[in-house]
Order: C-alpha cells, then structure tokens, then sequence
C-alpha cells in the first residue's frame, strides 16, 4: 500500500532557496512531512535570520533543516535517511553567473546531482524529481516541446541538460524512478534575492529606478507563476507514487504555454504601477541568452494533470502588493 502524503517525508534539496521555500510550503499543507538540505548559500529572505546549526525552519508549517552541500556524500546520505521521495532544486541556477565561473556551475549542477543519485542508489530510495530548465533547449522555433533536439547556449543550460542525462541513466540502470521538469522562468513570492527579469523589474520600479532591458526588449520568455511549478512537482510526486510509472513520465515542460515579449512585461508592470513613471533603459544583448522561448505544455496536461491556474498579470499584481 502506498503510504498517505501525512505519511511521507520528501527531502527538498535547495529547499531554502525561492523555489524551494514556495515547494516546502505548498506540499505542508498538503499534509507531507518535509525535510530540507541547503547550503544556505542564497536562501530566501524568510531563511535569512535561520542559525545555520538550526534544525527548525521559520515557516508556518514545520520543515527539519540539514545544512550541508549536495556534493558531500556524508551529508547527502544522512539527508536521505527515512526519506520516501526527493525534490531536486538545489542548483547554480543563473545564466549569467554560469558565464563567469562555468566549472562550478558544473561542479554543484552536474557532480552535485550524480552524488545525490548515487546517495539515493545505495540507500535504497527508488523516487527523484530534478528540477531542469528550458535553458537545456537553447534558441529552437516555439513552442518547445520535449521531442526538441537540445543545444544549449550557456554552461548553465548544457549542466542542466546533464542532469536529465543522469537521472535517465539511473532510471534504465538502476531503476531509481525519476522525472526530470524543464522549467519555463519561474516568478513568485520569496523571490527578493532572485536573478530573474521580473524580480529586478519589480525592484527597481519600487525603488523608483529605470528598468534595464537587454536588446530591443522584443526577445520572449514563458512566465510561470512558482504556485504552478509547486503544482506540477506535487503531480510528479503522484505520478512516481502511481502504479503506472514508466519511461514516458521521464521529462516534461512546466510552463505557462503563453510567450510574453520582455516589452509586454514592462507594460504589464507599467499598467499596474499606474501611478508611477517607469523609465526603461536598452542595453546590449547579453550572450548565452535565447531569443524567443515558450513551451508547449501539452504531455504535462495529459500525463500529469497540470494546468496553470495563474496569469502573469494576477501573479505581477499579487506580488506589486508584498
């Protein structure tokens, strides 16, 4: 019999990060048990003030705190104890930065991952979910789709592209379940410290400074909401729990289905700071980064039972009122 979620204990790797901080929540009040191993390295500024010898997590919801890095096989296997299923979110996850320092981008992201594989091997736990990217697909004609042909552009892109790489290989040669979800660019609450275009946008119009767009703006991105990507991981769950698991259930695009041009975004937010002036400011293009980007989420839908519940313009007015 499969254990009920009150039941269960999913390890969340990098479950103090943004992402992460939205999962630990959302699967709380779902009634799983929840333990997190992070690095504390770019927490969420809910984990900010936490003791990095604490074991207790400062949301509503109780979730036990490991700090460790993934790439310690000690830490990885003492995480793993009583643990029925892992989340995979502990990453290098910017573009940018993965320009800058390609080897340990590929340190944590590709070495990181095959530890906690390897770690889940040995200690018998048969459930993975890895949290990948559409950077692994790099510039194709929209929508992509999971039957794309990857060539990343970025060392942030080809290390994620890797880890689905390994997590099919465990699955054929191991058979540890996985499922690997190429994430579209992921917004929400708890996002303060976060990288991505609207994060900064939504900063810097609060600071009353110029938006900075790279290119002409007219370059597009698929914006979902962290509420949807936390939805589609909890599905996942369902789908490695089920009967039914098989290689089909390996790789699938979690998005909104909705291209958004980067001036569209700006906008959107325009139109909900109504009161305010928001300059822009253009800047050069920045390498590595693609120039049209949505997905087409159809296998999600059927598969998984995935649908996003939340447009940008209701996640960007929700988040313009923290």
């Amino acid at each position: 019999m499969t254990p009920s979620p009150a039941n269960k204990t999913i390890l969340v790797t990098g479950g103090c990060g943004f992402i992460g901080t939205n999962l630990v929540k959302y699967l709380a009040e779902r009634s799983y048990k929840v333990r997190i191993l992070d690095n504390l390295s770019t927490p969420s500024p809910l984990w900010t003030t936490a003791s990095h010898s604490s074991s207790r997590s400062p949301l509503t919801q109780p979730a036990e705190l490991l700090v460790g890095d993934i790439r310690d096989p000690v830490v990885v296997s003492k995480a793993l104890d009583t643990i029925d299923a892992v989340v995979h979110l502990a990453a290098c996850a910017s573009v940018v930065e993965s320009l800058k320092n390609p080897k340990e981008n590929w340190d944590v992201n590709v070495n990181g991952t095959l530890n906690l594989l390897e770690a889940c091997r040995h200690k018998g736990i048969g459930k993975l979910i890895f949290a990948s990217s559409n950077a692994v697909l790099g510039e194709q004609p929209p929508p992509v789709n999971e039957a794309k042909i990857p060539r990343p552009l970025s060392p942030y892109g080809a290390s994620k592209l890797a880890g689905e790489a390994l997590c099919s290989t465990y699955f054929h040669s191991f058979g540890l379940n996985t499922i690997s979800l190429r994430f579209a660019n992921c917004y929400g609450p708890y996002a303060e410290h976060n990288p991505s275009v609207i994060t900064r946008f939504i900063n810097w119009a609060r600071q009353g400074k110029p938006l900075i767009v790279y290119g002409d703006g007219n370059q597009t991105r698929d914006f979902v909401h962290v509420e949807d990507v936390s939805q589609a991981i909890h599905l996942s769950l369902i789908a490695l729990d089920s009967e039914g698991y098989t290689e089909d259930l390996l790789l699938f695009q979690i998005a909104s289905g909705v291209e958004t041009s980067v001036n569209e975004l700006v906008n959107l937010i325009r139109k909900i700071a109504a009161d305010r002036e928001i300059p822009v400011i253009h800047e050069p293009r920045r390498k590595g980064e693609i120039e049209r980007n949505y997905s087409d989420i159809d296998r999600a839908r059927r598969l998984l039972g995935f649908e996003p519940r939340i447009t940008l313009e209701e996640g960007l007015e929700a988040l313009c009122k923290l």
